[in-house]
């Protein structure tokens, strides 16, 4: 698997249960739009919750643009975890269709 994955990729793995998502973003961006079926560690607490992520799936982090999720993306391989980034984060989810929750979601 690529380091960088589309969305429409990250979709294609989510749903059928090949990776954990993790969003890396403020909470209060995470509570107006978000990728069902995610789950939350702001990048600022990524270095303490490593530990109870899980190595034996590969992870997808994903944020706002890509950016920040990158950062943990690379920081996560380097620490020898299956972790990639979703490129063009959740603009480019939107963008391509692809659906948040709650329903009327947005990015923030």
């Amino acid at each position: 698997m690529e380091p960088d994955l589309t969305p429409a990729q990250v979709a294609e793995l989510l749903a059928r249960g090949e990776v954990e998502l993790i969003d890396v973003r403020q909470p209060e961006e995470r509570e107006v739009g978000r990728i069902a079926g995610d789950s939350h560690v702001e990048l600022n607490e990524l270095g303490e919750r490593a530990p109870s992520i899980p190595r034996e799936t590969p992870i997808v982090f994903y944020c706002r643009s890509g950016a920040r999720s990158a950062m943990a993306a690379g920081a996560f391989r380097g620490a020898g975890y299956d972790a990639h980034n979703m490129v063009g984060g959740l603009l480019d989810w939107v963008a391509a269709g692809l659906p948040l929750e709650p329903a009327d979601g947005y990015v923030a």
